[in-house]
């Protein structure tokens, strides 16, 4: 599950995200998608907790799908930015997804 924590700033507040850190589990073949989305691969993810990095099956969370421009394979982990920030780093250009591969992760320390 996802923490989102809230602060205030300048008396606003304003939701401050985690990243998920997943597992690539595979990929997914579209016949057709959207034309901005055409430069890209489809990744079947799970998102894992604490004891998912350690090994704990029960650590590990339902798949999910994660658009990829940098290149993940099969058992890489991956930082995931999930929601509406997910299609931040396009901005201006509008991109209809919803999980966005941030970086390939070589190592964690828990």
């Amino acid at each position: 599950m996802k923490k989102v924590a809230r602060r205030s700033v300048g008396g606003t507040t304003t939701r401050k995200t985690n990243m998920r850190i997943s597992e690539v589990i595979g990929n997914v073949t579209l016949s057709k998608c959207h034309p901005s989305l055409e430069a890209a691969r489809w990744l079947l993810a799970v998102p894992l907790t604490a004891e998912g990095l350690s090994g704990d099956e029960t650590g590990r969370g339902e798949p999910y799908i994660v658009y990829d421009e940098i290149g993940a394979g099969d058992d890489c982990l991956i930082a995931v930015s999930d929601g509406a920030e997910a299609s931040a780093p396009f901005y201006p250009e509008v991109k209809p997804i919803d999980a966005y591969n941030a970086a390939i992760l070589d190592t964690i320390d828990i």
